[in-house]
């Protein structure tokens, strides 16, 4: 058996493919029971049987055991030798179940047997090919005809598929990317309660420290001594606490020393808390901890739950993905979101809370600040002495009432010092102070006996002095008014006891964040962190795996198709199970009466030089003579090949011109356009035209497209472990199915540059979570053929328009053959067929018009062509019964 002539893996509903020839060692049942277990959805069962035309009699039981599994349609490829001039078939290869398509062994010179069987393999095991074809032995004589094929095919040069096909895995993948900072606002809403630390509305009424608790207790003494400091400033403050008793009995150094002692000990309070429930997961005991310690916690809030935290992730990753990230930057914005919802137990809040009300705060906070008033000491004496002068100008009286007013500037100022609220009234606080008495008692007393002596010189009226004095001492006593309140609000700036009350705000702020994320959403963050961390994780195991394995497609490797490749791939174990059951080529199985067969072909020698080549044939190449009827040298070798006719050139020879840059001008057989550089040394067969292109615009995005919809269906599978258990994602298990994602959309671009949509899951888990991701998992929509392999549908169009010319067909049999087959034209059958990818798009609109209606669009494939099936002559066909087959 020939494994190169069979595809590695057939695309979900070809037909399955399976070889009984007798080249090598081989169980032939295992391999039609490997073919019966092969998968073929739909109900549908196709089975293209690859034998040797002179043992399918011999093979009768294993072609009825294709049927053991329900009705089957087979299509069985006979490989005739050049010497054989009759078939022999059974009743199970007859029509409508079944048909055999005649092939003879006429290698072309350079051009091996297996070159030319697999692209007609390919071509036959898709579905809709496979169908017409049977439905065509249908109506032939016997059921058996021997094909006449032409056949074009598009594909990309090795180049460019190896190029595509590195974009697409790095397009799937990324680069490695930092893991940034995970934001409220680029989460669901569910998730953004675990990042904004705020409190759920439903809980903003709930009180966190109870009044009588032991936490609410130092609160409420923290918030009373605060209460207690700003009303003795305001006391003290006016008038009042300078020139009266009123401020004499309030000490404010004692209230900012309760102060300071009150939080301290409501810090004590809530850091015992935060010390004794610091674990990470809340418990009834947690519970009784806290409330032992003054704080209450309320149930779960309803907008927040363990179980609504994995259908968030999921939302948010598939919402990551659909904007276009790759999987790593997927990976690092999940373990972003991992790191910061990690919950790590309030004992780590401690430094938070010493930061708010630290020892260095509050030893701010009680620190003596000295009490300084009257401003600046010149400006003092200058300022008092310009008032003792005016009161000085009274005469005679003004010697004594000048210097008063600088003695009660002096006196004020001195009062200002004796009162000052930074002194507690029993002197056991005092911060110091200085109200610069000396300077205005100084300045006073020069300035009066100046206004004296003024007063003296000028001689003013008394009314006059009367004035004067009056305007300077309401302007002393104002101004030492003035400068107290000054000197309090400035000392009371310096102490700022009415911190403490933000103290406390930011403190029950920390308790109930903490309360809140740390005890009541614990649970539910150490569920986010670990899913988002194992998500994460396995992405960043998934990107990896496609890098490792996806990026092992070389430039210039022989790609699916290419006949050097074949026999080192069939012994890739992740192909399914029917490929691996075929022993490697080359072992001997010799069934009864194969041996001899075998050696009289080895004995018999290479063929004549001119049965090397395959023929073109027509109607016109029959006359009526009686050469055609002479059957009785069937199996003599002819002395000389038949002529092609002059009106059908061969299809060897140049037919048209040499240089048709347009493309429009006769094909050419066997001629390659841009052939890619791992398939240029293999030939292909002269019905069989190759076109390469380096790749449509839309191919790279194709296939990121279909990486990342079978990533997706991937991630489907891995939720509900995730929401079971995040640490027990086993990742060989995923890592295996990405692998198999590219394996088979690697297998569509070697088969069909990924014309072909993905095969559809069935049995999703959660089907309504990847409904708004239409766009990436249904796959069904895909570009036409031209902008995925960068080769214009044209020629295959002009093929395809041309009239029934039989001409245009090679016939699989050499020109020793052409008398067995059927002379009446009219029963031969043909088979157009195109790739649906050809024909959509705008690309194809104009191209396809007048397309004969019989035309078989196929949905997979890279081959387009004409597949006409000529019957043959009615004494060349036997029908063997059942008992006359014997046992195989």
């Amino acid at each position: 058996m020939s494994v190169r002539v069979l595809p590695e893996r057939p695309l979900p509903g070809h037909a399955v493919c399976l070889d009984l020839r007798t080249a090598g060692t081989y169980d032939p049942d295992t391999v039609v029971r490997a073919a019966l277990d092969a998968p073929q959805p739909g109900g549908e069962r196709r089975f293209l049987v690859l034998d040797e035309a002179d043992r399918l009699v011999a093979h009768q039981l294993l072609h009825e055991r294709l049927s053991s599994y329900g009705p089957a349609h087979i299509v069985c490829l006979a490989v005739g030798a050049r010497g054989e001039r009759t078939l022999s078939r059974t009743l199970t290869l007859r029509p409508p179940a079944a048909g055999v398509l005649w092939v003879f062994d006429t290698a072309e010179d350079g051009v091996p047997s297996e070159a030319v069987l697999r692209p007609l393999v390919d071509v036959l095991s898709t579905p809709e090919v496979f169908d017409a074809v049977l439905r065509a032995l249908g109506e032939v004589v016997h059921g058996v005809a021997v094909p006449a094929v032409r056949v074009l095919e598009h594909d990309l040069t090795d180049e460019a598929r190896a190029r595509a096909w590195r974009q697409a895995v790095e397009g799937l993948t990324g680069p490695d990317v930092p893991a940034g900072a995970a934001s409220a606002e680029q989460v669901p809403a569910a998730l953004a309660l675990l990042l904004d630390e705020g409190v759920p509305r439903s809980l903003a009424d709930h009180r966190w420290l109870p009044p009588q608790g032991r936490a609410g207790l130092r609160l409420a003494g923290c918030d009373e001594a605060v209460g207690d400091a700003v009303d003795g400033y305001h006391r003290v403050r006016g008038a009042a606490g300078l020139l009266t008793g009123a401020g004499a009995t309030v000490d404010l150094p004692g209230d900012i020393e309760r102060v300071a002692r009150e939080l301290d000990r409501l810090r004590a309070t809530v850091a015992d808390a935060f010390a004794a429930a610091g674990g990470s997961r809340l418990t009834a005991e947690h519970r009784g901890v806290l409330r032992e310690r003054g704080i209450e916690l309320p149930e779960m809030p309803r907008e927040i739950s363990r179980a609504g935290i994995v259908p968030a992730l999921r939302d948010h990753t598939h919402e990551l993905i659909g904007k276009g990230l790759p999987l790593r930057s997927v990976a690092a914005r999940l373990a972003a979101l991992s790191a910061r919802t990690a919950p790590v137990g309030s004992a780590a809040r401690l430094a938070r809370l010493d930061a708010i009300c630290g020892p260095e705060r509050l030893r701010r906070l009680g620190g003596r600040y000295p009490f300084t008033a009257g401003g600046s000491r010149p400006v003092a004496f200058a300022v008092t002495g310009l008032l003792a002068l005016l009161a000085g100008v009274w005469p005679v009286l003004g010697w004594v009432l000048g210097p008063a007013v600088g003695v009660l500037a002096a006196g004020l100022a001195h009062l200002m010092l004796r009162r000052r609220p930074n002194r507690s009234p029993d002197g056991r606080i005092d911060g110091g102070g200085a109200t610069g008495a000396a300077p205005r008692l100084f300045g006073g007393l020069v300035g009066g006996l100046a206004g004296a002596g003024l007063g003296q010189f000028l001689g003013l009226p008394p009314w006059a002095g009367a004035v004067a004095l009056a305007v300077s001492l309401t302007a002393v006593v104002l101004l030492a008014l003035r400068d107290w309140s000054r000197a309090v609000d400035d000392w009371w700036a310096r102490a700022d006891p009415e911190e403490a009350w933000r103290i406390l705000r930011e403190v029950r702020h920390l308790v109930v964040t903490t309360a809140v994320h740390d005890w009541l959403f614990a649970e539910v963050r150490h569920h986010c962190s670990a899913g988002a961390g194992a998500v994460a994780r396995l992405l960043r195991g998934l990107a990896d795996t496609a890098d490792a394995h996806g990026r092992t497609y070389p430039d210039g490797r022989a790609s699916a198709h290419d006949p050097s490749s074949y026999a080192s791939d069939a012994t890739d174990p992740s192909y399914p199970s029917y490929r691996s059951s075929y022993p490697a080529e080359g072992a001997g199985y010799e069934p009864s009466g194969g041996g001899a067969r075998k050696a009289a072909r080895v004995d018999a020698g290479p063929p004549p030089a001119s049965d090397g080549a395959t023929a073109s044939w027509s109607w016109e190449d029959w006359g009526d003579g009686a050469e055609d009827d002479v059957w009785s040298d069937m199996d003599e070798e002819p002395a000389a090949p038949v002529r092609p006719s002059a009106d059908f050139p061969h299809p060897s020879d140049p037919a048209g011109p040499a240089d048709d840059p347009a493309g429009a001008g006769p094909w050419r057989p066997g001629a390659v356009s841009r052939p890619p550089s791992g398939r240029a040394s293999g030939p292909a067969p002269a019905w069989l035209e190759r076109r390469y292109g380096d790749g449509g615009p839309l191919l790279v995005d194709t296939l990121v497209g279909d990486l990342v919809s079978g990533t997706l269906l991937i991630l489907d599978r891995c939720w509900a472990g995730v929401e079971r258990d995040p640490g027990a994602v086993v990742p060989a298990v995923h890592e295996r199915r990405i692998t198999e994602l590219l394996d088979d959309t690697r297998l569509r671009l070697e088969r069909d540059v990924a014309a072909s949509p993905p095969p559809r899951q069935e049995g999703l888990r959660d089907p309504d979570a990847l409904a708004g991701l239409a766009a990436f998992t249904d796959r069904s929509d895909r570009p036409d053929a031209a902008r995925l392999t960068g080769v214009a549908p044209d020629a295959v169009a002009r093929l395809l328009l041309a009239e029934d010319d039989p001409g245009r067909t090679v016939a699989l049999c050499g020109p020793e053959h052409l008398r067995l087959l059927s002379h009446d034209p009219l029963a031969a059958r043909q088979v157009r067929f195109v790739p649906e990818a050809m024909r959509r798009g705008a690309a194809g609109d104009d191209v396809w018009r007048g397309t004969a209606e019989d035309v078989v669009w196929t949905g997979a494939g890279r081959h387009a062509g004409i597949l006409r099936l000529v019957p043959l002559r009615a004494d060349v066909v036997h029908t063997v019964r059942a008992e006359e087959a014997g046992e195989p």
